[in-house]
């Protein structure tokens, strides 16, 4: 059994970076640290041939197969191209039927959203490995934990590996193979041999995963500061991860109104810093049993609408940002390999 970490993991991120200071000033009139010219490091937007200084985004559907609502939401997006990828639970209860969608639609990219949790109060669901392989994943209702501390607390690396592993082979297994891997409520960021174990899996199947370059020490600080247990085993992790990275992570903002969570969203976008970032929300539209599954279903009403709002397209063309998924950015990767 696994001891519980004392944080909350959640990937509702702050959209302000909290700042490194190293203004240790040097004797006998030596030039400061502030003073001493200091090369920028290329953000990996730029390592994979985008043009330095732009905001290089991917606009990202999460929870997609875990109720029809979800994946009649998604698949409407990407068919209209107001959002470029898509991750699919695949032991949600719709998963495979959007795997079929997939199946028939190529061109789109579809990853995996691994899924160790299973929160809601009575649309729930276990592991695809079975149950007696995989006890420390297991809640008293034999199905995942509801929450990421519960996780920590109950599972090993290796009940989590063997669990990842079934949820890629069941995807292969339906016919498709997955084009990235993320992780549902940041649970294989919950401790550092999650990662380990997720890090190991995405590179020997040469699936991409949504690792963040943390070699920039305002985005270490603010995912320290959010309670991620990214101890120097994690960066060194992340340093040694031989498949692209993202240069930050962040979530659409909830909000009390739809305007409110627009004027949110152009801000989120304003704040970014230039580089490869990954955007994340939930989709879904409105119904009696989406209204029944989730609390937050106002907020992924919106997100199901957000993306095809004039005033938002228009917003993104005057701010000059560009749009890409994980099937170029591997494309990339590769022709520079």
């Amino acid at each position: 059994m696994k001891k519980s970490y004392p944080f909350s993991l959640f990937l509702s991120l702050s959209m302000a970076f909290l700042l490194i200071s190293c203004g240790e000033k040097k004797k006998n009139n030596a030039v400061t640290v502030e003073e001493q010219p200091v090369e920028v490091a290329k953000t990996w937007a730029e390592k994979l041939g985008w043009p330095a200084g732009k905001k290089v985004i991917m606009l990202h559907a999460d929870d997609i197969g875990m109720c029809p609502e979800a994946n009649i939401a998604a698949k409407d997006q990407l068919n209209n191209g107001h959002i470029q990828s898509a991750a699919v639970m695949i032991p949600c209860p719709n998963a495979e039927e959007f795997i079929n969608w997939a199946k028939e639609n190529p061109a789109m990219d579809i990853g995996l959203h691994l899924t160790l949790t299973s929160e809601w109060k009575k649309h729930r669901w276990g592991p695809i490995t079975p149950d007696a392989e995989v006890p420390g994943l297991l809640d008293p209702e034999d199905k995942l934990w509801r929450s990421v501390p519960e996780v920590v607390q109950h599972a090993t690396a290796e009940e989590v590996e063997k669990e990842i592993r079934a949820q890629i082979e069941q995807s292969i297994a339906w016919g498709y193979r997955p084009d990235h891997i993320d992780t549902h409520m940041g649970t294989l960021f919950g401790d550092p041999s999650y990662v380990k174990a997720y890090i190991k899996v995405a590179q020997e199947y040469g699936i991409p995963a949504n690792i963040i370059d943390l070699s920039v020490p305002s985005v270490l600080a603010e995912f320290r500061a959010k309670g991620y247990p990214m101890d120097d085993s994690v960066v060194k992790m992340s340093e040694a991860y031989t498949l692209p990275k993202l240069d930050y992570f962040t979530s659409a903002p909830k909000a009390d109104t739809y305007e409110e969570k627009l004027d949110s969203f152009k801000e989120l976008i304003k704040s970014l810093k230039p580089g490869l970032t990954e955007i994340i929300f939930h989709p879904s539209v409105d119904t009696d049993n989406l209204r029944s599954i989730t609390g937050s279903w106002q907020q992924r009403i919106w997100e199901s609408q957000i993306f095809s709002d004039p005033e938002l397209i228009n917003f993104f063309k005057e701010e000059g940002i560009i749009f890409t998924n994980w099937k170029e950015i591997m494309s990339r990767f590769n022709a520079m390999n």
